[in-house]
């Protein structure tokens, strides 16, 4: 069986949403069992009421604190030792969960994660990944947030655990990594790129050079690599890009009745869009580097993203990606000390 401890308190609904996508994965995984930590009378309720023929398979562990979302890291760690993400984390840490899945303050989670599992041997810092809609499917990014300034060294990990990432979840052998620059040309980009670029072309990976931008959604590279400040906005970008999209759309639509009516026509092509660039379907960003299994869901989420979050976690379960990250570390060292 695969254990997921799920912060069912985090994000801004909660409850309302965390126990549905709970029930939901646990009939869509019959081998899968899950930890839902919180206020315990609530997730009693919650769970008889919505959850039948699967409670058998969610366990509730009570925690008596929450961590809000504008809360401090540094606070949430100190103060919030029994809050429902803290106990996750300590699942995890005590081989009770496989994983852990989190709707709550990113900064607080990190933090968490960061102390409470550590990094593996090899790694300075962990990094956010995830999924983005891409012409062929989707490509991965990372790091989207997590470390704001990185070491060409930095860099250079973020692209080894991306890569294998990439190759266990998407069963893509030697996916394509590629740097994120301003330019593909050799001579742009800062000191910690020019230097990741030596690092990463001198390794195994498929390193296929810089790549702008626009790259990120053309399929034409399976992995991107950047530093947590050129990540963030990137993402930031493409999310507010998606809604000034659909205002546009639903503006220009909805201006007078011949409008309207080709809007009708139009509806079966907008809802296939909307279906394949639906974020819900690729929530779930994981914390890469740490000893254990984190995925941190969108605030926002609702019981459908919450679900592809849990998804993510029970996938990187099944293929043990921290145990492949550790492995594929141990064989470059290996591989540099004999050089």
């Amino acid at each position: 069986m695969i254990r997921i401890a799920f912060d069912a308190m985090g994000g801004d609904i909660g409850i309302p949403a965390t126990v549905p996508a709970a029930c939901a994965s646990a009939r869509a995984h019959p081998d899968l069992e899950l930890v839902l930590v919180g206020d315990e009378a609530q997730l009693q309720s919650a769970v008889h009421e919505q959850c039948g023929g699967v409670q058998e398979r969610l366990r509730i562990v009570h925690a008596s604190q929450t961590v809000g979302m504008d809360e401090l890291p540094t606070q949430a760690l100190r103060m919030k030792k029994d809050s429902s993400m803290r106990v996750c984390v300590d699942l995890v840490k005590r081989g009770e969960a496989d994983a852990c899945v989190s709707a709550g303050n990113t900064g607080a989670l990190m933090a968490t994660a960061k102390f409470v599992l550590k990094t593996l041997p090899g790694i300075d810092r962990p990094a956010i990944c995830a999924r983005i809609p891409a012409v062929s499917g989707h490509t991965y990014m990372l790091d989207l947030g997590a470390n704001l300034n990185c070491s060409a060294e930095q860099l250079y990990q973020f692209a080894v655990m991306g890569s294998v990432l990439v190759e266990a979840a998407d069963h893509k052998p030697r996916p394509r990594v590629g740097l994120l620059n301003v330019g593909q040309e050799d001579i742009k980009g800062n000191d910690q790129v020019k230097g990741a670029a030596k690092l990463i072309a001198n390794s195994d990976l498929n390193y296929i050079g810089f790549v702008e931008g626009t790259d990120i959604f053309l399929g034409d590279v399976d992995v991107v690599v950047c530093d947590g400040f050129a990540g963030n906005v990137a993402l930031k970008s493409m999310e507010g890009t998606s809604k000034t999209i659909a205002h546009f759309l639903r503006e220009a639509f909805s201006r007078n009745l011949l409008t309207k009516a080709s809007a009708a026509l139009a509806m079966p092509v907008l809802k296939d869009l909307q279906r394949r660039i639906d974020p819900r379907k690729y929530n779930g960003a994981s914390f890469l580097g740490l000893t254990g299994i984190v995925v941190k869901s969108h605030g926002s989420s609702d019981a459908a993203a919450l679900s592809n979050a849990l998804e993510v976690a029970y996938v990187e379960v099944q293929e043990g990606i921290p145990q492949r990250i550790d492995s594929h570390l141990e064989a470059l060292l290996a591989g540099q000390r004999t050089a």
